[in-house]
């Protein structure tokens, strides 16, 4: 049996995979890795087929690793790695021998990278997924300094990875996020509708696997009116508008029903490229229509 001890974790290194969709009608949010696209290309260094992964925010992970020769892929972000003290690159393929030590720290750009075997990490699943939903307990693990994971042979059914390709760069970042508009967006008078796609919002560090809350510098819903409703069904990459004017985006561990209006929602294409536009940064959102999403989700798979 091969094990990865933990010898330093940033927050929210969590065990993921492609998660669990279709459990709305549950009450259970589908999780999953917050880039996609990096996570499928991480698998795609290790081979045909791979496991969950252990996805870690900006901060990083370093973990030793014991047991019989096992390959390993990085992706996602922006990352420095190195293996036993000597620098590779990024994102990059390695083949573990006992006791090699792996250190992932902060790079230029980037909120969440993956690290992936030819094994399966050994922890629950939960409705078909290893996923963790850190809001609920629901899943995985929550891995910190110390913990120790045990990696199992891929089950012989695990099928070939889909793979997503991770497209973008740190050039890419800097495009605007496109959007359909929302089931609310009828609620919002044409000038609010105007002033959210030519204004840039700014994400801020109150941000998380549930979502992430946009600074309005320029009050584009300071006097909107209509900020409560009856909940209703929301889904990842949908930019409600709090009470008290607030936009916060939804992202994979999102709550499955919420009472606030809907402006907007970030195509699926798009939700990982921004969700990994740092703190600080500007973002703007471009709405496009059905078609466009349809077709941009297509492009990225094969």
């Amino acid at each position: 049996m091969s094990v990865i001890t933990v010898l330093r974790a940033g927050p929210l290194v969590t065990v993921q995979d492609m998660g669990r969709p279709g459990q709305l009608a549950y009450g259970v949010s589908a999780s999953g890795a917050l880039d996609k696209g990096a996570y499928g290309l991480a698998g795609a260094f290790v081979g045909a087929r791979s496991g969950a992964a252990l996805e870690f925010s900006s901060l990083g992970l370093s973990f030793r690793y014991s047991g019989e020769d096992c390959r390993i892929g990085f992706a996602g972000g922006d990352f420095v790695l190195s293996m036993n003290g000597m620098p590779q690159p990024w994102p990059s393929s390695a083949m573990l021998s006992d006791g090699d030590v792996a250190e992932i720290a902060t790079g230029r750009w980037g909120n969440y990278g993956y690290v992936r075997f030819d094994r399966e990490i050994d922890c629950v699943s939960v409705m078909g997924s290893r996923s963790t939903n850190a809001v609920v307990g629901l899943g995985g693990r929550v891995l910190k300094e110390g913990d120790t994971l045990s990696l199992i042979p891929l089950d012989p059914q695990t099928p070939d990875a889909v793979r997503i390709d991770q497209a973008f760069g740190p050039e890419e970042l800097l495009a605007p996020i496109r959007v359909v508009w929302s089931i609310h967006a009828d609620l919002f008078s044409q000038t609010v509708k105007s002033a959210f796609i030519e204004t840039d919002f700014q994400i801020t560090a109150r941000m998380d696997r549930m979502g992430v809350r946009l600074k309005d510098g320029q009050g584009v819903f300071r006097n909107a009116k209509i900020l409560s409703l009856v909940s209703d069904s929301v889904v990842p990459g949908d930019i409600q508008i709090l009470g008290d004017g607030t936009p916060i985006v939804l992202l994979r561990d999102h709550q499955p029903t919420g009472g606030y209006p809907r402006i907007a929602t970030i195509i699926s294409a798009d939700l990982d490229r921004f969700a990994q536009i740092r703190p600080g940064k500007a973002v703007r959102f471009k709405p496009v229509t059905l078609e466009t999403a349809y077709t941009a989700l297509r492009a990225g798979r094969r």
